[in-house]
């Protein structure tokens, strides 16, 4: 009886289809990776979005407030609409009342000739919106506190600072009594980071 010898294969082709099948899942993961890594830049391009930003930097450079907190309240405010109007009447993207912009000129002892109806102006509202948080934040020193001041006015955080039910040392607040103003200040504070997270946005000593 004649032993036939086993015919020798040779694993290249084996290892040719392996790597093969290897290479197929590197592309298709590197497909997937690149497209979510894109639909979330598309998202978060979306949901934080970067507009006015030569007004933004002019402003905040002048008045040495931190571009993402400005950024944040536009965001919050009015979602950069720039014909915003309230139900108490706030306007434009930073929601500025005529009153308060009375007063902020008045603080500033600017002789400016303008008027609530300015406040739809871009220009405007973001100098003016600025100008009142650096204004809250030389005054109340903390961020949530100048929130607190810019959302339920000065004159409501002054009396919370007043009262130990609020504020044990007369310069934090433990609580904020108005519901709306906690969860702005909470929003405004959150949305703030993410935008420092997402820029490279200027930051200035408060």
């Amino acid at each position: 009886m004649v032993r036939r010898r086993r015919r020798r294969t040779s694993p290249l082709p084996a290892l040719i289809a392996t790597l093969g099948t290897v290479l197929v899942i590197a592309l298709v993961a590197a497909a997937l990776y690149f497209a979510f890594h894109r639909a979330n830049e598309i998202y978060y391009d979306a949901a934080y979005p970067i507009e006015y930003e030569d007004l933004v930097s002019q402003y905040c450079e002048e008045y040495q407030v931190d571009e993402a907190l400005v950024y944040a309240v536009i965001k919050n405010e009015s979602s950069f609409t720039p014909d915003a109007v309230s139900s108490v009447d706030a306007r434009g993207l930073m929601q500025i009342q005529g009153p308060t912009l009375e007063w902020a000129v008045y603080r500033e002892g600017e002789d400016a000739q303008v008027t609530a109806d300015d406040l739809f102006d871009p220009q405007v509202n973001i100098k003016y919106g600025v100008m009142l948080l650096r204004l809250f934040l030389d005054e109340f020193e903390h961020p949530d506190v100048a929130l607190c001041a810019y959302h339920a006015g000065w004159g409501n955080v002054k009396k919370w600072l007043d009262d130990p039910e609020y504020s044990d040392d007369g310069v934090t607040l433990k609580t904020i009594p108005f519901g709306d103003t906690s969860s702005y200040v909470q929003r405004v504070l959150q949305t703030r980071d993410k935008y420092q997270e997402l820029y490279d946005l200027r930051q200035y000593e408060q």
